[in-house]
């Protein structure tokens, strides 16, 4: 999934100005936090990074509604200056450093 939301994020910051300059459009990316979904739960392993991730947000990991409320937001005028960003919808995930519950975890082990 890394590489694939890598992909995705090259090709926005690579093609985003020309996309977005012809046909004045904004051109974002938006990384959702782990998300019970059918793709997410076929991958091996993902219950473990799905509670780790969710232990180490401080508000949790975002729920696919909320992303999609996420979204919607995206397209209202308050956004209308907002291009060529990979946005984080992950509960701050993306920004913590090993909090205090994991470090919990690891020393009952």
């Amino acid at each position: 999934m890394a590489q694939a939301k890598a992909v995705l994020e090259s090709i926005a910051r690579s093609y985003g100005y020309r996309f977005a300059k012809i046909n004045k459009v904004r051109v974002n990316t938006i990384s959702q936090s782990p998300t019970m979904t059918t793709a997410g739960t076929g991958v091996s392993g993902f219950d473990v990074f799905f509670d780790y991730a969710n232990k180490m947000s401080p508000l949790g990991n975002a729920s696919a509604e909320d992303c999609a409320s996420y979204i919607v937001t995206m397209f209202s005028d308050f956004t209308r200056m907002v291009t060529m960003q990979n946005l984080m919808h992950d509960g701050g995930f993306s920004a913590s450093g090993i909090t205090e519950e994991i470090i919990g975890e690891l020393s009952r082990k």
